[in-house]
Order: structure tokens, then sequence, then C-alpha cells
């Protein structure tokens, strides 16, 4: 339930102009009260989007005029501010560094992160994810404040609010939870665990660029021109969901959201503040997830559905694919892979597709695009 004020808000923001940007945030908190709480002398602790080490104009990260303007604000009330994540590597000085500056965050000037250790906690409220380890520097933070980007993903179709908090996982344990959970609808209440775990006092999606085809690290970045911001994860992402052209139902972390009651199922149910309406792109390009259980009821439920729906979720589901043009050899997908299913074979990726759980790790750290989702032709031709 949220505490006051709208589900989500829309504020129109054209660019990365440092002046505008501010002018647009400033706009944001204040129609959702969102620095209200803020007390002098607290720690702040900022989750941004730092998912590789990748130039702000790629669109992958959160802008780093946006984290500034969040900073000197949260500074301006009295407030001590810190930005950090946990791209997929080791969450050390070295590797960070090189994400920070890639990003943008060293000329900004930004108050970063410098504490790597992490903890292994219990999370006795969570409905899958019982237990975790997480890092550390957020725990030491009065309060968080979960700064996304807006972009397709290949494993959970839309990587906004929610799936941002999966960067509290240390970086080196992320392929280890997609081989924990490997189903999409585990995974993604997995990820709600994680939501429920940290509750951060804001949500707010850098959508002024974002990026739509093969994300979350190697799409096409595409302006949309507006900041988004709510209390809640999922509601501000089922307006995500719209904004994209993305049916709520094919995106798993909604799905596992609404089943525990925490994000309706339609928009209309939400109550919304400014023009979201103008920012609807009505062609972005999504990578369309489809699974068996989706059929399921065709047959009846029971054994029989059961069966069907494996058989189709091996038969639709979309699949990582190399396109070897773009490969440069350089086996990150062998290292990244959790399920060991990829091989390289003449300097090119050979994916085992028995072994393969379609976590789409390799698709998401492939530094130059090559892996890219795929779909089966009849997933194709039952989705005309």
């Amino acid at each position: 339930m949220k505490d006051h004020g709208p589900d989500a808000v829309c504020v129109p923001c054209p660019d990365y102009e440092p002046a505008r940007a501010r002018e647009a945030l400033e706009r944001l908190l204040e129609a959702c009260g969102g620095l209200d709480w803020l007390k002098p002398g607290m720690k702040v602790g900022i989750k941004a989007n730092l998912v590789a080490a990748l130039k702000p104009e790629n669109a992958a990260t959160t802008h780093p005029v946006l984290l500034r303007a969040l900073v000197e604000l949260i500074e301006e009330r009295g407030g001590e501010a810190v930005v950090g994540d946990s791209p997929g590597g080791l969450f050390n000085a070295a590797f960070l560094g090189r994400v920070y500056q890639a990003a943008g965050l060293n000329a900004a000037g930004l108050p970063l992160n410098r504490d790597y250790r992490t903890r292994e906690l219990e999370l006795p409220e969570a409905k899958l994810c019982k237990r975790a380890t997480v890092t550390a520097w957020l725990l030491d933070c009065d309060a968080v404040i979960n700064f996304a980007k807006l972009k397709s993903h290949g494993m959970m179709g839309l990587s906004a609010a929610a799936k941002n908090l999966f960067g509290t996982i240390p970086g080196t344990m992320k392929p280890e939870y997609h081989f924990r959970y490997p189903n999409p609808a585990d995974f993604a209440d997995m990820l709600v665990d994680l939501d429920e775990f940290w509750k951060p006092r804001l949500h707010i999606v850098d959508a002024v660029l974002t990026m739509e085809g093969n994300g979350p690290t190697a799409g096409t970045p595409r302006p949309m021109g507006c900041l988004l911001a709510g209390q809640n994860p999922h509601r501000l992402d089922l307006l995500c969901a719209k904004l994209t052209g993305m049916e709520p139902a094919t995106v798993p972390t909604l799905r596992a959201a609404m089943d525990r009651g925490l994000c309706p199922e339609r928009l209309e149910a939400l109550e919304l503040e400014g023009p979201w309406q103008d920012f609807v792109a009505r062609d972005f390009q999504i990578i369309t997830q489809r699974n068996g259980l989706q059929f399921q009821s065709l047959m009846g439920g029971g054994r029989r559905g059961a069966l069907f729906s494996s058989f189709l979720n091996r038969c639709i589901a979309a699949r990582p694919g190399v396109e070897k043009a773009a490969c440069v050899g350089c086996r990150k997908c062998e290292q990244i892979c959790p399920a060991k299913a990829i091989r390289m074979k003449h300097q090119k990726p050979v994916i085992r597709r028995r072994a393969c759980i379609r976590c789409f790790c390799c698709q998401e750290f492939c530094p130059k695009g090559a892996m890219q989702v795929k779909r089966p032709p009849l997933a194709r031709i039952l989705e005309r």
C-alpha cells in the first residue's frame, strides 16, 4: 500500500542539460513529496543503475546529471548522500572504479560508494529468497532511494524500478542467483523479495533517454523525455510497461507483485499525476517473453496441462543466440554463464541448449552485443 500521494508521477524532461534536469527533478519530487522525510544528518544511499562500464549516451546507466541533481537536493536539506551499485563483476575498487569512470560519475563529482563489504542476511518475510548475500553499504544508510533506468531486458522484459534492486546482490554472486532461480517466475519472486526487504523511501526512473531492443546493455538508445517516480516500485513499473507498450502479464516482476497484492492488474486502478499519456511509445522495440504457463489452461490443467505447458515452453521460449559477425571471441559469455552452457569453438561461442537455463546473462554482459534474444519460429507465429 502507498503511504501518501499519487502512485506514480510523470514530469517532462527533454534532455540532460543540468539546469533543466534539476528543475524537472525538483518538480518530480514536489509532486510525490519525495524528500519530506529527510532530516538533517541522515545518510541516504542512492542505488543507481550502473550495469556496465558504458558511457551515459549508451542509455544503459542512470545519467550522472540526474544523480548530481539528486545529491545536491539531499545535501541542501542537510543530508549526506552516497551513490553506488554492484554490476556483474568483482565488487572491488578496481572494477567499480572503471564503471564509475565510464558512466561519467567521477566527472560529475559524485560521492561514490567505496565500501565493498558484503553481508549474509536472513529474509524471514520473503516468499522465496529466505537468505541473501547483499552489499553492505546500503545497510549503513538511514534511507535508500532507488534511481533506475528504463530499458528493455532479455530475461525480465522490463528493467525499471523493481529490477534495479538486483544490484544489491554482489556482482560475482549474480550468476549464482540466476542458477538458483532459472525460471523467470521464480527469479521475479526473488526480485520482489529484495524489493520488500529494502523498501526504498522513493523510486525514481530515468526515462529521458531509454533503451529499446537488445537491452539492458546492448540495445538502442531511444529518447522518451520524462522522469518518473513513486513509492511503490511495481505500481511505477506498471506505468513503465504502459509507456513502452509491454503487456503487464509478460513482465514477470509485475505478475509476481500482482499475485502478492502489491500492484493492481490494470493501470486504470492507479492514481497518476502528470502528462504521462504524452510519452507513450507506440513502437518501442521490446523483447517479448512467452512461456507455456500462459497456455496451460487450454488443456484443462492437471498433468496434461503441465505436459503441454512444458512442451510449449521448450518450443516458444526466447533464448540467447549468437550474431557471429559481431562476436570478437572475448569469452565473456563463457565466463559469466552460471550453467556452464557455453563453450568456445573456433573462437566463437556455442550454446548447449539442454544446459542453458535462459537467464540471458550472456546477452546482458556481452560487451559487443553479439549475444541477442532470439525467438523461435513458433513463438513468432503464435504472436501473430
